[in-house]
């Protein structure tokens, strides 16, 4: 069996603010494979997009990796410092933000960006750079690359522009690429072409991506294996049909049975009840107790361990659902 192209493990990060310590991320650990899209879903504030930020060597103060491991392609980068860092992004690891305008400069062409970045990591020909960001403008599905190229950002819709983006990230054939909610602003049409797209780019050139996100809809059609997270922890890890056709964890069970979709038209939306709880002061027992409805006196005390179950998935919960439903 070949080596994950990204090990999480055990991975805290935390940010130390005047009214405390805030747990953003507290002992997450998952791998990705080549080729493979794990999707990392959950509610806002969950710690979903502060665990792309950390792998990709991009926290802050007053927020810093306190423990855990993080290794590329079987090489620790959480040691690493920012210029070693530098010549990593980029080139093995990439990341798409949400705004694509997070990526491009508005006051340059397309083409300047794009062979800077080539050029950034490769000691190679401005006309071989060229000729690679014409290449990667193609694989995202953009007409007349070779004229699109000399355009400017604001000449590009959202969509053209997200694409873009997404041709950057992939101009060195990166590793492993980070994707933080890029189709959330776009259009439903717009969003179905962009994902089609990223999965057909993983499979052919062997990239492993996390896509994080909070839309289920989109894990569903685009993620091999999904991690649900809730106040800054994994609560249920698997392969995206078992967790989404058979959750474990409340959690799980509560996000999916809260889509639209899910519920009986003309009835109210089943929600989660209460809300999550303030990362600065987690609970000493399980972070999801005061909303769960199975919740025992062993939950308020002891914080559940996430541990494989028997169809290959990995849930943190001391009553899975599969017990209730037995019982």
């Amino acid at each position: 069996m070949t080596r994950p192209v990204l090990e999480v493990e055990n991975l805290a990060t935390h940010f130390f603010t005047r009214e405390g310590v805030v747990k953003a991320v507290d002992g997450v650990s998952f791998s990705v494979a080549a080729g493979e899209v794990l999707g990392i879903v959950g509610e806002s504030g969950s710690g979903k997009s502060v665990t792309g930020f950390s792998i990709m060597g991009l926290i802050d103060p007053p927020g810093r990796i306190v423990s855990g491991s993080i290794r590329l392609d079987g090489e620790e980068i959480v040691a690493r410092d920012d210029e070693a860092m530098r010549r990593v992004r980029g080139k093995d690891l990439a990341m798409i933000f949400q705004d694509p305008m997070m990526t491009l400069n508005p006051v340059l062409r397309i083409d300047t960006q794009m062979i800077e970045a080539v050029l950034a990591h490769d000691n190679v020909s401005h006309d071989a750079a060229r000729t690679r960001a014409v290449e990667a403008l193609g694989l995202v599905g953009i007409p007349s690359p070779e004229e699109r190229l000399v355009a400017y950002p604001h000449q590009f819709s959202g969509g053209m522009r997200q694409r873009v983006a997404i041709a950057i990230a992939l101009l060195h054939r990166p590793k492993l690429i980070i994707a933080d909610e890029p189709t959330t602003a776009l259009d439903v049409t717009i969003q179905s072409q962009i994902l089609a797209e990223v999965q057909k780019l993983c499979a052919e050139t062997g990239t492993a991506m996390v896509w994080i996100t909070h839309d289920l809809a989109v894990v569903a059609g685009l993620a091999d294996r999904i991690a649900v997270m809730y106040a800054g922890r994994i609560v249920e890890e698997g392969p995206v049909e078992r967790v989404l056709e058979n959750p474990q964890h409340p959690y799980t069970s509560g996000l999916i049975g809260s889509v639209p979709s899910a519920n009986p038209m003309g009835q109210r939306l089943r929600q989660i009840p209460g809300s999550t709880p303030s990362l600065g002061r987690l609970p000493s027992g399980c972070a999801f107790e005061p909303r769960c409805g199975f919740s025992t006196d062993r939950c308020r005390q002891e914080r559940p361990v996430i541990h494989p179950d028997r169809s290959g998935a990995r849930v943190a919960c001391h009553h899975p659902l599969s017990l209730q439903r037995a019982s």
